[in-house]
């Protein structure tokens, strides 16, 4: 339920306003509660358009938005191999739309009355969990199980290898340190965009007074957008690059 004054530290957003201005309505109280969700959806669609557009007429002389999409698909496919290697290939299509999907809703928060979802910790905490499952399920696939307990035991292992007290000791850090990535991964995406969004909102109240701040912090926030996208899936390709077996 809707109370009061809906816009507290942020900006206000389409959604919220419509909660606003139609008190007491059901659907539109519950859009405003489950507002993320609907912004990530409607990002969903955005990225679903520009890909169905872009590549609905292939053509060896493309035009801009297929030079564009074919431009942005090639970036990161060597970003990822550039990492994991030829191999690599096949985590491109999940690493790239993490990509794609993020810094649209990141960039969204720059666009008046939209709101970023990833500045909900329920948001970044489900994509890091796709990354999370994701990283376990190709270990488990390409090390095996007896490879992936291997793994988490540590290596290098020396003569203290005989040792059960040593790699029983790395393997319960080892499995600390994996599930812990998850929440590291999702609140260091959530906590930057939404004090982006908070600075933003804060700088407003300002007025005129504050718009060469505010005018400053719009290039700033438009480069954390990129930034922390590029992050999280570098971070996410790095995670796939230490489970996964390497060529000496």
């Amino acid at each position: 339920m809707v109370e009061g004054a809906v816009v507290q530290h942020e900006l206000p957003d389409l959604l919220a306003l419509l909660a606003e201005r139609f008190k007491g309505n059901p659907f539109f109280e519950n859009l405003y509660v489950w507002e993320h969700v609907v912004y990530s959806l409607f990002i969903m669609a955005v990225i679903s358009a520009i890909a169905f557009y872009g590549a609905r007429k292939n053509s060896l002389i493309p035009g801009r938005l297929q030079n564009a999409v074919e431009v942005l698909a090639g970036g990161l496919d060597d970003f990822v191999c550039g990492i994991l290697g030829p191999k690599g290939r096949k985590y491109t299509p999940f690493i790239g739309t993490l990509f794609i999907y993020i810094l649209f809703m990141n960039l969204s928060g720059l666009v008046p009355f939209l709101k970023p979802s990833t500045s909900s910790w329920s948001t970044t905490l489900a994509l890091a969990l796709c990354v999370f499952f994701y990283v376990q399920y190709s270990a488990l696939k390409e090390l095996g199980v007896r490879g992936y307990l291997d793994h988490l035991a540590g290596r290098p292992r020396g003569a203290i290898a005989f040792s059960i007290v040593i790699p029983l000791l790395m393997f319960f850090l080892h499995l600390a340190g994996e599930l812990i990535k998850p929440l590291s991964l999702s609140l260091r995406l959530r906590s930057n965009i939404w004090g982006d969004d908070v600075l933003l909102s804060v700088l407003t109240n300002f007025g005129m007074k504050g718009f060469p701040l505010l005018f400053f912090n719009m290039f700033s926030s438009l480069l954390a957008a990129v930034v922390q996208a590029v992050v999280f899936c570098l971070l996410s390709t790095i995670y796939f690059a230490v489970v996964l077996t390497h060529e000496e």
